[in-house]
């Protein structure tokens, strides 16, 4: 049985989201939440396996309460969050926090079962109309792995730093997350400098940031 939260500040939306995922067959509502902190306080108790966010909440936003999740909680939680932005930055975001999901409130009732379908297989569910942004991404992936090479050379362990570097972590922020010491990660970025051929003090962060969701 695939345990799921809502956190959604509209109750009649969030009861209705609830009935129809509990009559798919495989799936139980543990817990609901009506804004950030609360659904925080749900998912540090009931462990749910997926957890449905809505981006705009009171206190924290699904944004944060993701951020805090992968932090402090448990990042192996599936994210699907809930949203009624249609702005590519928005998706971005989502994506780069690790969501599995991103649902439409517009489309949500119509789609939540497919979602979680697919989220339970292994696989990422975007809203369909919004599948433009996707292939715009994976053009732009493709153009920045062509115009720099040495993308590919990157170790697994690299491209995991340089997608901290993107998301604004300091080398120290790094290091305790990956648990190693800082001058290991200090190595590791002088090593992704000359694979990328940037030269100068700030250009790894500055490449990191122009590139953050194509990373």
């Amino acid at each position: 049985m695939h345990r799921v939260l809502i956190a959604d500040d509209h109750p009649l939306f969030r009861r209705g989201l609830a009935q129809i995922i509990d009559t798919l067959s495989g799936f139980k509502v543990i817990a609901e939440a009506g804004d950030g902190h609360e659904a925080l306080q749900q998912l540090r108790e009931c462990t749910p396996h997926i957890a449905i966010l809505d981006i705009a909440m009171p206190g924290k936003d699904g944004l944060e309460v993701a951020r805090t999740l992968q932090e402090q909680t448990d990042p192996n939680i599936k994210i699907v969050f809930l949203t009624m932005y249609r702005e590519e930055a928005y998706l971005d975001r989502a994506l780069e926090l690790g969501a599995v999901g991103y649902l439409l409130k517009e489309n949500a009732v119509s789609e939540v079962v497919q979602c979680l379908q697919a989220v339970i297989r292994g696989h990422i569910y975007i809203s369909p109309s919004l599948s433009g942004y996707l292939i715009q991404r994976k053009q732009r992936q493709e153009r920045l792995q062509e115009t720099t090479p040495g993308l590919k050379q990157l170790t697994p362990t690299e491209r995991q730093i340089l997608q901290c570097i993107a998301q604004g972590q300091t080398s120290r922020e790094i290091a305790a997350a990956l648990h190693v010491s800082i001058r290991t990660v200090q190595n590791h970025r002088h090593h992704i400098c000359q694979k990328l051929d940037l030269r100068g003090y700030n250009k790894l962060l500055e490449f990191a940031l122009n590139h953050k969701s194509e990373l």
